[in-house]
């Protein structure tokens, strides 16, 4: 089994920057079930590391992340899979999103090239976002005849409001532009191409330099605050997502992605 994730610890001042390169060095960094395994233990190896104030997640050079790989054989078992089993499948993206979003560090994304999805999901669940100006997000699961699940739709409304998270998540061809998701609130810095790691990087040194009991405190005050109605808005999203997947819409969806084309949604 391959490893998709690094975790490398002890950097930036006093050892308290952390940083999580997730790389499939496949070209698009896709979410498939095994990456999002690992991504989850990864977030989750933090959870007694008193050392770590801020960790960095990363993906590669050209891709944040393509979102879940559709082509995964272990994720396109899905189609043969009971509705409990389904069901237990698709507890590993909210799992993954609910494991970043609770860490005690500050957590810091530094997207390049595309972010896209589930990429997205997993970004929105961090606490900042650092975009290269070149990079794109793109949130297609609308498209492909399935709902956006994960709890990313409250995250994405705490950042961009009601009007933008609907335009974002609707319009699922539409790419949206660095500068675009600056002006919307949903990154919180865009820089030169190439330099989105070394930005994060940069931010994460001014938290690490921060009292880190206080730090910590403040995140999780701030996120209870900001989350404390997300589980009731969102607690149907896997079943959402699992009654949507037995659509004729979502099989027209995928097939029409895998097949280059463009879909003929029904409405069933």
């Amino acid at each position: 089994m391959k490893d998709f994730v690094k975790i490398e610890k002890g950097l930036g001042p006093e050892g308290r920057i952390a940083v999580v390169r997730f790389d499939r060095h496949d070209g698009i960094n896709a979410l498939s079930p095994e990456a999002m395994r690992q991504l989850t233990a990864a977030a989750r190896s933090f959870e007694d590391d008193a050392a770590t104030t801020a960790v960095v997640l990363t993906g590669n050079a050209g891709a944040f992340s393509a979102g879940f790989d559709l082509k995964d054989a272990e994720g396109r078992s899905r189609k043969e899979m009971d509705l409990g089993a389904l069901r237990r499948h698709l507890k590993l993206g909210p799992r993954l999103t609910h494991a970043w979003q609770e860490m005690e560090q500050i957590t810091i994304a530094a997207i390049e090239g595309f972010c896209v999805g589930g990429g997205v999901a997993l970004a929105v669940a961090l606490d900042f976002r650092v975009m290269g100006s070149d990079a794109h997000l793109r949130v297609p699961e609308i498209g492909l005849g399935m709902n956006m699940s994960w709890q990313s739709i409250p995250r994405m409304l705490h950042l961009m409001g009601p009007a933008r998270t609907k335009q974002a998540v609707i319009l699922a061809d539409e790419r949206i532009s660095a500068d675009e998701a600056y002006q919307w609130g949903l990154v919180e810095q865009v820089v030169d191409p190439g330099k989105a790691f070394d930005a994060a990087m940069e931010l994460a040194w001014k938290v690490a330099a921060q009292p880190p009991l206080s730090v910590a405190m403040t995140k999780l005050t701030v996120n209870r605050l900001a989350h404390a109605l997300d589980d009731l808005a969102s607690h149907m999203d896997i079943d959402q997502f699992a009654l949507a997947s037995l659509s004729e819409d979502h099989k027209e969806g995928i097939e029409a992605f895998l097949t280059r084309r463009k879909p003929k949604f029904r409405g069933r």
